[in-house]
């Protein structure tokens, strides 16, 4: 099965297939990055798609950041290999340690959710965290699908996130979901 645009997505909390035009697939890929790198491979294996669009929800570390944000470029916020390569990058690795898209805000992917304050992320002047989007764009690069990613901020990375993402995963997919329509208009 081949589709233009497939959409991947970590859980249907965060937005609903019957949501959805009719001829957009999407795949739930699950939290973290194991999970979306084995998602992402499939899907593109299933559908060979000419583009992926990852919607989810962030939390955010820039203070003024709110609502739906387009992400430009992704890292890796927990890999932490130090000495052998700096935090971010993987040793001995060929791949990109970041990618690119066509969005302006910085998202630092990682296995884990943020709940303090970390001064690395400051530094590298990430925006928001996320647990997936570093996987679905390598897979995307490496399979040389363009991609675009979509976050929709619902906490403040910070010691109440996992209350505040919990009442607010599934207010980004209206916003997602205006932003989808003039995608593929």
């Amino acid at each position: 099965m081949k589709t233009e645009l497939l959409i991947i997505t970590a859980l249907e909390s965060e937005l609903k297939r019957e949501s959805l035009p009719k001829g957009v697939e999407i795949v739930y890929s699950g939290v973290g990055k194991i999970n979306a790198t084995m998602t992402s491979i499939k899907a593109i294996h299933q559908y060979s798609p000419k583009r992926i669009l990852n919607f989810g929800t962030a939390g955010k570390i820039k203070p003024s950041l709110q609502g739906l944000l387009e992400i430009g470029k992704v890292i890796q916020r927990d890999m932490d290999a130090e000495p052998l390569a700096p935090r971010g990058s993987t040793p001995f690795c060929p791949r990109p340690q970041e990618y690119l898209s066509t969005g302006s805000f910085l998202c630092g992917s990682g296995d884990s959710f943020v709940t303090a304050h970390d001064p690395w992320l400051h530094s590298q002047g990430v925006d928001v965290v996320d647990m997936e989007l570093f996987a679905i764009a390598a897979i995307a690069h490496d399979h040389h699908i363009p991609w675009q990613s979509f976050k929709y901020i619902t906490d403040d990375a910070n010691e109440s996130s996992g209350d505040d993402w919990q009442s607010r995963v599934h207010h980004g997919q209206e916003l997602f979901l205006d932003k989808l329509k003039q995608i593929i208009a």
